[in-house]
């Protein structure tokens, strides 16, 4: 076979359906987000696709304390955390993830797509005769997660607890069940109906375990996510997170019972075998999750800025999917001109928002998917809202009644 060959013809085929991906080299600045160098046209732009929801990432006393802990104990964890990688301010952020989410535990991983794979992918390979329930929606990572564990699959329709009602009923009774869904979802921007889901569930005696990753920070009075907002966290067996969202710096988590995560430490190789997060990042986290538990301010302004950028867009024609979350998906339908509206938007007007195309969402729903901060300023939301009219136009594309 001829290797290099088959990877060229692939690639170049990724290319013509308009679906090869790019990276753009962004050089954030502390203290300017959501302002970015981009060194591939030589400038600055503002960043209007940063999953950096709140601005926590340059927060003064996250940075502060990423800082002061790499001064106190260097860049690294120096190894797995069974081996010598376990540090006080792991412990610390666990303590604080499960008192965030009312659970007696927590257990970090170094991403949110691990945390995924290797819970769901344990917790249903080991426990004999487990099947699992899947919302049409779910991550990539709990799909994965389930695939590796090889327990039988079931999949209910998006966010419908009559859906997942019946598959329940046509299962065997004494059969260890998980049913797995999401908060919000990050595509659509839609939020799941927790309540009736745990109704669905327990009505079943079906473990539940919620992806909270765009939820986390945003959400309930503390910020542990729509499950507190809702009122809901005692009733879901896991809560997954993430601390590279909303919390502004990188690393995953479960919280749940003393039993369960300590069970998936001993159990799961993702975490058995993965390097643990350095301390300073550890330690940022923990300041970032201290302040959102305390502070409202940046989730008022959130909300408030995605209130604004939804209204504009209303007022320009710009059609975008109605949603009750703070992700807004502006859908144009066609993986050529999504990708020509977002160089267009870059080059001409400084907006950098990356065209979302298949396979993260399906053929003929390409997007862009814009994400307004508390630091994006009502002039920035102006100059990107004239900058997308006049693209839109351009593009020959149909505006919203």
């Amino acid at each position: 076979m001829r290797y290099e060959t088959f990877f060229r013809d692939q690639l170049a085929a990724l290319k013509a359906e308009g679906n090869y991906r790019t990276f753009a080299e962004l050089e954030r600045i502390s203290g300017r987000f959501p302002r970015a160098f981009h060194h591939g046209i030589g400038r600055e732009v503002t960043v209007w696709c940063s999953n950096d929801y709140l601005g926590m990432g340059q927060h003064p006393a996250v940075v502060a304390a990423m800082r002061d802990a790499v001064e106190k104990h260097g860049a690294g964890a120096g190894g797995t955390r069974n081996i010598s990688g376990t540090s006080p301010q792991h412990v610390a952020l666990e303590r604080e993830l499960a008192a965030l989410h009312g659970k007696e535990a927590g257990l970090l991983f170094t991403s949110g797509y691990m945390s995924n794979w290797a819970t769901i992918g344990t917790l249903a390979a080991r426990m004999p005769g487990c099947i699992v329930l899947s919302d049409a929606a779910n991550h990539a990572s709990m799909i994965e997660g389930m695939r590796h564990s090889r327990a039988p699959k079931h999949v209910f329709r998006h966010n419908d607890a009559a859906d997942l009602d019946r598959v329940l009923g046509e299962l065997p009774a004494d059969a260890p069940k998980i049913v797995a869904f999401e908060s919000v979802y990050s595509m659509d921007g839609d939020i799941a109906p927790l309540s009736d889901l745990c109704d669905v569930a327990e009505k079943h005696d079906a473990m539940t375990y919620l992806d909270e990753v765009h939820g986390v920070g945003l959400y309930g009075p503390t910020g542990a996510g729509v499950s507190e907002r809702d009122g809901v966290q005692h009733r879901l067996t896991v809560i997954e997170g993430t601390l590279a969202k909303g919390y502004g710096t990188v690393g995953g988590y479960i919280a749940g019972s003393a039993a369960l995560c300590d069970y998936i430490r001993s159990f799961a190789s993702g975490f058995i075998f993965s390097s643990a997060l350095p301390p300073a990042v550890a330690a940022a986290a923990l300041a970032s999750v201290r302040h959102l538990r305390e502070s409202q301010e940046e989730r008022r302004l959130h909300q408030r800025q995605v209130a604004t950028l939804r209204r504009r867009l209303d007022e320009e024609g710009l059609p975008h999917l109605r949603n009750p979350s703070h992700i807004v998906p502006v859908i144009v339908g066609d993986p050529i001109r999504c990708r020509g509206i977002s160089e267009r938007l870059l080059d001409r007007h400084g907006v950098y928002v990356q065209p979302i195309n298949y396979p993260t969402v399906p053929r003929g729903t390409e997007r862009l998917r814009f994400t307004a901060t508390p630091l994006h300023s009502d002039e920035d939301i102006e100059h990107l809202v004239s900058a997308l009219s006049e693209t839109w136009s351009e593009f020959s594309l149909a505006r919203a009644a």
